[in-house]
């Protein structure tokens, strides 16, 4: 695996590379392959360093990431692939195996000592995508 340059490229909690065109390229390469009817995105998300400041999250990172991937996925559809469905990783923060309760991906975040819950503003951005994008 070839690490990106943190300093050259926008990176997620995990060191992973932000590239939304990525999803872009991926999805036409893989309609393109014979058989393929449809494609559904099983994961798409990142984790950033997410801290509650008044009861709120202001996952700004996190929005960023969704919006750009969305519209790259959009942009694929519109050119006719034909995307059936996305799921955002993830819906609320959880336990990942290799890395425990560290890096959170969801759109709620979870006090993992309370069990409280806190919808981030990543959530509410993605209602309201969902809402006005029927």
């Amino acid at each position: 695996m070839v690490k990106p340059d943190e300093d050259e490229v926008p990176v997620t909690e995990m060191g992973w590379e932000v590239y939304p065109e990525g999803i872009y390229e991926m999805l036409k390469k893989f309609s393109a392959y014979k058989g393929i009817d449809k494609i559904i995105i099983t994961e798409n998300g990142a984790a950033f360093p997410d801290k509650i400041e008044n009861g709120k999250v202001h996952d700004h990172q996190r929005i960023a990431f969704f919006k750009n991937y969305l519209e790259q996925t959009l942009k694929a559809k519109r050119e006719g692939v034909n995307v059936a469905g996305y799921f955002c990783w993830s819906l609320m923060d959880n336990f990942e195996w290799a890395e425990g309760y560290k890096p959170r991906f969801g759109l709620v975040h979870v006090d993992f000592k309370t069990q409280k819950r806190t919808i981030k503003d990543s959530g509410y951005w993605f209602q309201e995508f969902l809402s006005s994008n029927k």
